[in-house]
């Protein structure tokens, strides 16, 4: 499968998945509000898909895929598949106890995780229970991960890709067995979390038998090979999970803020993870499997050229992402989350979050093109030592911005926000002096005439907001039509700019089409 190809199947269907999370995370916003309820639930669902994105889908990812891509290209099918059993083994073996011990230990977790509820005990009780209900979703989405990771390497994309679709139905569908019940709507989604875990393992184990890989569990071995990969994970581990040790740290700061300071960060950031997932999941799904085969044949044209595409397809849709979603964030809560136990003081504070998150979206999928550059080269150290210095930056600016001026919840995402570009920084730099990134001519010409683009969008968008204003707060039958003409007019005019702009060349689009039929 072409890059181009693989990265459009990658993102249409993370888009179907981000479309349907933001589906769950209205009616969660409806029925739970941005209270206390819902903060509990956000930190205990947060601790497991922390470790996920840290350890199965960042660090293991990371390390697995080039690996196995190595394996396939060198040795042979046969070979790259034992290693994948024997990385099977290792997983399960070592995440059967750390998930047992966790659960034990869940009191003390939480007590790191969100220490501003020790003195409220009945909602830290209800705290550790649902901590203690997700974190098997670790073990089934390790898993899942890991199957992902073959099939990825074997050109197969679209399994792995539509998987968090079964997620966010698990999701919706036990919000809606909760309400239908009269359940605790947060006790519902703990369960929903977990169940969707195994459902996503099913999937992909059918996807994987239908593709010819049968993963089996064998007595593990530490082979060569898996110490290579457990060397390349610790760094990894770091380096791949910036995000989301960024929102741990934001986490524990917003625990100590008012209450709903939690959801404000949440839903902005859920809304804000949207182009993160259509544009630098996508590209980096793609890019890192291709990336591996070429520097394994040393073929530095094509690294290039498809390092230059990765991030000319990356700031196609991320910079009028970041205009839109950073100068006109309020509508959208006003029209879509209003309602239920969400009000407007809620959309209003969520919606300053999230105009403060969005500038940071550039740098964050540009990230995902720079860190598969090292990851292919199977270089899982220096993205560590970055991402460590940008960890600590965060820390403390988070900390200070939060805790020590009158920006509260919205200092936590301005740290966010400052870090990405720091971090992009430092990658960019360390990749310029090792001659590993060389960008092509297209994208030096077409990355300004992208901009020029968005920045005309942003002129429309800005007084067209103002004018639909009133109609966010009347009926829902009316603020959502009013958002929809809102959306069209920032799409049509960014459109139009940008082909008018020649950041995007019809010619070549249709040329690719073409070549593709034939």
């Amino acid at each position: 499968m072409s890059f181009a190809r693989a990265t459009a199947t990658v993102g249409g269907l993370t888009l179907i998945s981000r479309v349907g999370g933001f589906v769950r995370d209205l009616l969660t916003a409806w029925v739970l509000g941005a209270g206390v309820s819902a903060d509990i639930f956000i930190v205990a669902q947060r601790l497991p898909n922390y470790f996920r994105s840290m350890f199965a889908e960042g660090a293991f990812t990371v390390s697995f895929v080039p690996m196995y891509s190595a394996d396939l290209k060198a040795r042979g099918r046969g070979p790259a598949d034992q290693f994948a059993d024997q990385a099977l083994s290792f997983m399960v073996l070592v995440l059967l106890p750390i998930t047992a011990l966790v659960m034990m230990a869940m009191p003390w977790v939480m007590l790191g995780l969100a220490s501003g509820y020790a003195d409220q005990p009945e909602h830290f009780s209800r705290l550790v229970e649902l901590g203690r209900i997700t974190f098997p979703y670790l073990m089934f989405i390790s898993i899942t991960a890991l199957q992902t990771g073959v099939l990825n390497a074997l050109g197969r994309f679209a399994p792995g890709a539509a998987a968090p679709i079964a997620f966010n139905i698990c999701m919706i569908a036990a919000l809606g067995c909760t309400v239908w019940l009269h359940l605790e709507a947060n006790l519902g989604q703990a369960w929903g979390l977990t169940i969707s875990g195994m459902v996503q393992m099913i999937w992909l184990a059918v996807s994987c038998h239908r593709a010819g890989v049968s993963l089996r569990l064998t007595w593990p071995r530490l082979t060569p090979d898996l110490r290579r990969l457990f060397r390349q994970m610790v760094p990894g581990a770091i380096s791949a999970s910036v995000i989301q040790i960024n929102l741990i740290i934001g986490t524990h700061v917003a625990s100590l803020l008012p209450s709903g300071s939690i959801s404000y960060l949440y839903y902005a950031d859920r809304l804000n993870q949207l182009p993160l997932g259509v544009i630098g999941i996508a590209i980096g799904t793609a890019l890192l499997p291709t990336l591996s085969r070429h520097v394994q044949g040393g073929e530095r044209e094509a690294i290039d050229h498809h390092v230059s595409r990765g991030i000319e397809f990356g700031l196609l849709l991320a910079l009028p992402a970041a205009f839109a979603l950073g100068l006109v964030p309020e509508p959208i809560y006003k029209a879509l989350f209003h309602g239920g136990r969400f009000g407007l003081a809620e959309a209003h504070q969520t919606a300053l979050a999230l105009a403060v998150y969005a500038p940071g979206i550039p740098a964050y999928v540009a990230s995902k093109v720079l860190t598969a550059i090292y990851f292919a080269h199977q270089d899982t150290r220096t993205p560590m030592r970055i991402a460590i210095a940008t960890l600590v930056g965060n820390m403390v600016l988070a900390t200070v911005l939060a805790l020590y001026t009158p920006l509260a919840h919205v200092g936590i995402a301005l740290a966010s926000t400052i870090t990405a570009w720091g971090n992009i920084s430092l990658l960019a730099l360390s990749l310029a002096r090792r001659g590993w990134l060389r960008l092509d001519r297209q994208l030096l010409t077409r990355a300004p005439r992208i901009l020029a683009a968005s920045l005309v969008m942003a002129g429309c968008l800005i007084p067209l907001a103002a004018v639909l204003d009133p109609y966010f707060v009347d009926s829902v039958w009316v603020r959502v039509p009013a958002l929809a003409v809102l959306v069209t007019a920032g799409l049509m005019v960014y459109g139009l700019a940008v082909v008018a702009l020649r950041g995007v060349v019809i010619s070549d689009f249709l040329a690719r089409l073409r070549r593709r039929r034939k």
